[in-house]
């Protein structure tokens, strides 16, 4: 018997010295590897960002992992981010393939995945114009907002002088903002369908960057198995289904030529386009879906973030709401254009935006050819993950790296400034489609809801907590937030 157990044992040492993993030829560093695996037990699974933080610190700004049989570069700061993303663009926007994410996307549908060519360039390049047609820069995009800002502020004011749960509110105003730029139309809060959307890409973005979604990109032998990450794409058949009955009810109404919003621009393409075009139904499935989670997950998590922090620290939270007095008197409205007489105020959106830290790894990229970073070899097809939780706190990038503070943004003048290490949507040709949406609504919604409402931390909710949960996008744990209404001191200007 003891003869039997030690030629097993010897059996499977030689098994693993046979298939151990070999990097190749000057490529970056990192901890061992064990065959099979990978460095799948070198990290914590369920919130890896300790675990990159670490090997940063041992192994240096570049540095690699296996996922699995899967080589990947994990890059570390701007410098290296920079020269990736931005320098070498071309080399570095690739998309992985077969992995989780590219999978649910049908192999790269809708923007996000698909891989740098001439596809991705020309969905992009409709989607950036689509959006600029239908206001995107302009008054008309601003009106949108601002008359949802309404619907949410009557909300707020029903609850005013007591509590209540912000999550599922702002997940509401985002995604209505982009609904009415993809066809047109805006649901009620606490709308079935709108409620479904949430639940349904909420759970999703959890998978994606969860353990199961590590175990389905490091192990192709399991995704046969009846594990959790098969819930993602039921939920992206549910999607595509509800998403599939909005196309057939709006070509109903629609008039060719006379595009009302998104959806229409793009049906308008599929009518003067021949065979062969990499526009398609399937395209604008998955577009849409794309476009309405991007859009309404990143802001939704960075508003919970800005007002759990307004809440914590009242005293910046009333120097906002003083600057916003001052700049406002007399208007009914808020403007996109008063950020540049804000600059107080512009500082805590974008500390907020740092600290919440929306997307930590980026969505992954690969190397499209054989390329070389920072001194060392890296292989076509290799998986690229930039951390830009790295940037976002990085000593030297920040006056205040590790902490919440608006002076991060503001030079000793007090006037707005924003760092180069400020890339919460990435950087180079795949920086996030929505950033300039994104950007106006932060500014009007919580202006406009500090002039109206001041927010408190409520007596009964214990010590806040900030630990985030870790997933495709971070998000904070549910809290409730004190409403009361305000009114404002008007102060004249020096």
């Amino acid at each position: 018997m003891l003869d039997s157990l030690v030629l097993v044992g010897f059996c499977v040492c030689l098994l693993f010295l046979l298939i151990r993993v070999q990097r190749p030829k000057n490529f970056p560093p990192g901890p061992r590897p064990l065959p099979i695996f990978g460095n799948v037990f070198h990290l914590n699974i369920r919130n890896p960002m300790k675990d990159f933080e670490m090997f940063a610190e041992r192994y240096g700004d570049i540095y690699s992992l296996y996922l699995g049989r899967k080589p990947a570069v994990v890059l570390h700061g701007l410098k290296a981010i920079k020269e990736a993303l931005v320098t070498k663009s071309a080399d570095f926007s690739g998309r992985p393939q077969n992995v989780l994410f590219n999978h649910m996307t049908e192999g790269g549908k809708g923007i996000v995945m698909a891989d740098y060519g001439p596809a991705w360039k020309e969905h992009r390049r409709f989607a950036l114009m689509t959006l600029r047609n239908f206001g995107l820069g302009k008054q008309s995009m601003v009106n949108r907002i601002l008359e949802e800002i309404e619907h949410l502020a009557a909300k707020l004011e029903k609850h005013s002088g007591s509590n209540l749960s912000p999550q599922t509110l702002f997940h509401a105003v985002s995604s209505n903002v982009i609904c009415r730029v993809l066809f047109g139309i805006r649901y009620e809060y606490g709308d079935e369908t709108l409620k479904q959307y949430v639940e349904l890409y909420t759970e999703n973005n959890k998978i994606v960057n969860g353990p199961w979604s590590l175990l389905y990109d490091a192990f192709p032998v399991v995704r046969s198995l009846p594990l959790p990450f098969k819930k993602a794409f039921k939920n992206i058949y549910s999607l595509k289904k509800m998403t599939l009955t909005l196309i057939d009810e709006h070509k109903k109404t629609r008039v060719p030529g006379k595009p009302r919003d998104l959806l229409d621009c793009y049906l308008d393409e599929l009518d003067t386009r021949g065979n062969g075009s990499s526009f398609d139904d399937a395209e604008l499935i998955m577009l849409i879906i794309i476009l309405h989670t991007a859009a309404t997950d990143t802001t939704s998590n960075t508003l919970l973030t800005a007002f759990l922090y307004l809440m914590v620290f009242p005293d910046i939270q009333g120097r906002c709401q003083q600057e916003i007095d001052e700049v406002l008197q007399g208007k009914t409205h808020v403007s996109f254009e008063d950020r540049h007489n804000m600059p107080y105020t512009q500082a805590v959106i974008h500390e907020s935006q740092r600290i919440a830290n929306i997307v930590p790894l980026d969505i992954f990229h690969s190397t499209s050819k054989d390329t070389e970073l920072m001194g060392y070899n890296i292989p076509k097809g290799t998986i690229i993950i930039p951390n830009l939780s790295s940037v976002l706190n990085e000593e030297g990038q920040w006056k205040f790296p590790h902490e919440f503070n608006p002076s991060n943004f503001l030079n000793e003048q007090g006037q707005f400034e924003k760092p180069e290490a400020f890339i919460p949507f990435s950087a180079g040709p795949r920086v996030c489609l929505g950033e300039g949406l994104a950007r106006v609504q932060l500014f009007l919604i919580v202006v406009s809801l500090l002039r109206r409402f001041q927010f408190i931390w409520p007596e009964d909710a214990g010590e806040p907590d900030f630990t985030p949960v870790f997933g495709l996008t971070t998000t904070l744990k549910p809290y409730r937030m004190g409403v009361r209404l305000r009114q404002p001191t008007i102060t004249k200007r020096n």
